[in-house]
């Protein structure tokens, strides 16, 4: 595997905390990228989340998919669930893991976050279980 890429659309929760989380896990060597269809900024909650398990994303952003070097993906994993995913260009093996949105809880700070802890933990488990495999 040569390079991975996570999408989804605003590239501001669950593509960013695979990305941080494939960082930790993946084979030494493997290009980890995130990015979306519709950019935003990173959530401050995923930043919270990810800093739980001691994983600093703080100079991880938000980027757009054509900002992706096509010939260094091989792997493609789309989070969508609610929403349609981006497509991605590159001749690649596409996956989806469809996880709903933690951005889009409206609660109170603790259960933004715990929508954010979620969405990681359940990340971590299909990363941990992909690279095992892999």
């Amino acid at each position: 595997m040569k390079g991975l890429l996570f999408l989804c659309v605003a590239n501001s929760a669950r593509s960013q905390l695979a990305e941080a989380l494939a960082r930790q896990l993946a084979p030494a060597g493997t290009r980890i990228f995130s990015a979306g269809s519709a950019p935003t900024r990173m959530r401050p909650e995923a930043l919270a989340v990810l800093e739980e398990l001691g994983l600093d994303a703080r100079a991880q952003h938000s980027k757009h998919v054509d900002t992706i070097p096509v010939d260094q993906v091989d792997i493609v994993i789309t989070l969508c669930a609610e929403e349609e995913c981006p497509l991605f260009l590159g001749q690649a093996t596409r996956l989806h893991w469809g996880l709903p949105d933690p951005a889009a809880c409206q609660g109170s700070v603790e259960e933004r976050l715990d929508a954010f802890r979620q969405v990681r933990d359940e990340l971590r488990r299909r990363l941990m279980d992909y690279f095992a495999v892999a």
